[in-house]
């Protein structure tokens, strides 16, 4: 029989909470800019501050969430949150907005680090994580369908402080004090030393490079469509709506897909098919190739970036590399903003979308290459994992005790087996044998 599917609202609520801030950078930026009166460099820098500040919480409290419990550190995200978005969206005072941002960030963080940790430990971790994208990306089309039509440089500032503001009442459902119940997993997988170390850093360092090129155009995208593809504001809005409207039909078709095409195809490809997007997107020069570019990247990035965090869950059932991997994304997602203004400022917006197309190209390499190299998470003792599916409890004649010996890696060597000589047992004679027969009469010959 197949385990029953559970669906954990509560770490779905907090990766919303967590991820909202990067999917409104757009707006953010450019209602910082309008609104307080700053450059394009000036207003990237804010929302890069913010998203630092973000990546700095997952790589101070990745190893902290077991020990300090989940919903104290979920909730102390959730107060920061609170008080830093909404204190930058109160005042038009530059520093006290840039510290807000700043102290928002921390809190989306950490906000982003239980979530992650926590799906990681989850059974099927790919169909958490898409249902998270799904929900954020859902609650992010609406703010663009909204903000657009409002005065004031904070309005996205203030709708992620809510957002966090609702989601403090499911943090009580989240394990206190110590991570919660978890399947039984033998000692060797739990010790202080992260597996898969080699693999587990090459996506790190590719997930940097990954979230940079996509948050390089993502930051200005706004600009790109009100100043090169003479739309208006409002325009731009339906645009970005649509566009994440469309990254929910990719993220429920990735959850439908599951793991039938693996992790190697989805990475790779599409990364390669967004590299493409991001090209056609910078050039934009009108409704049709700015919309086109827009739509056809949101609905392949949620996609690839649902099964990148799959494979980073599938490194440790712990969460450390999930929560890494998510950090080094969020230092890449950090540096985006800045990144693409300085680079749309040098070069102009084509040339800058075809220098992250090209970086895009090369990141697919090594990403690929760790979903080929890494078979997946390990199989736990008392489970089998059926291809597309969910965990089945597995069989085990005459034992109801789960094994307590160390359960081999998906694809590791076979242990050799040793011939152990009986010391005084005569060696069976095939003679002294017969066969067995129905028509053979019972007794002796």
């Amino acid at each position: 029989m197949f385990a029953p599917r559970t669906t954990p609202w509560p770490l779905v609520a907090l990766f919303t909470a967590g991820y909202l801030a990067p999917y409104l950078l757009p707006t953010t930026v450019g209602r910082l800019e309008r609104g307080l009166d700053l450059s394009a460099t000036q207003a990237g820098a804010v929302g890069s501050a913010l998203l630092l500040s973000s990546a700095a919480a997952g790589f101070l409290l990745v190893s902290r969430v077991e020990r300090a419990g989940a919903r104290a550190l979920a909730r102390l995200g959730l107060v920061l949150a609170v008080i830093g978005y909404g204190g930058a969206a109160l005042t038009s005072a530059l520093p006290a907005v840039v510290a807000g941002a700043v102290i928002g960030g921390f809190g989306s963080g950490t906000a982003t680090t239980v979530a992650a940790t926590r799906i990681a430990a989850e059974q099927d971790p790919h169909r958490a994580s898409t249902l998270g994208l799904l929900s954020v990306s859902a609650l992010a089309g609406v703010v663009y369908l909204t903000v657009p039509h409002l005065p004031g440089h904070g309005l996205t500032l203030a709708a992620i402080a809510l957002t966090a503001l609702a989601v403090w009442p499911l943090t009580s459902r989240l394990p206190a004090g110590t991570a919660g119940p978890r399947p039984a997993v033998p000692e060797p997988f739990v010790t202080g030393r992260l597996p898969h170390r080699r693999s587990g850093l090459v996506l790190a360092g590719a997930m940097l490079l990954w979230s940079l090129a996509q948050n390089a155009l993502w930051g200005v995208s706004g600009r790109i469509g009100v100043s090169q593809a003479h739309l208006s504001e409002p325009t731009v809005g339906v645009v970005f709506a649509v566009a994440l409207g469309a990254g929910l039909l990719g993220i429920l078709g990735a959850g439908a897909l599951g793991s039938r095409l693996g992790r190697a195809l989805p990475i790779g490809g599409g990364t390669v098919v967004i590299a493409g997007c991001i090209a056609l997107s910078a050039s934009a020069t009108g409704l049709g190739s700015f919309a086109a570019g827009e739509i056809a990247w949101n609905t392949i990035y949620p996609v690839v970036l649902s099964y990148l965090i799959g494979l980073a869950a599938s490194l440790d059932s712990r969460g450390r590399w999930a929560a890494l991997v998510g950090s080094a994304s969020a230092l890449g997602t950090a540096a985006g903003p800045l990144s693409g203004s300085v680079l749309s400022a040098q070069a102009g917006f084509p040339v800058m979308g075809a220098v992250l197309g090209a970086g895009l190209l090369l990141v697919a390499v090594p990403m690929t290459a760790v979903a080929l190299h890494t078979g997946g998470r390990p199989l736990l003792p008392g489970a089998v994992r059926r291809r597309g599916g969910h965990p089945a409890e597995a069989l085990v004649a005459a034992s109801t005790v789960t094994p307590t010996g160390a359960v081999p890696e998906v694809g590791a060597p076979e242990q050799a087996v040793v011939e152990i000589p009986l010391d005084g047992s005569p060696a069976a004679s095939r003679g002294a044998y017969d066969t067995a027969a129905a028509t053979r009469a019972p007794g002796p010959a």
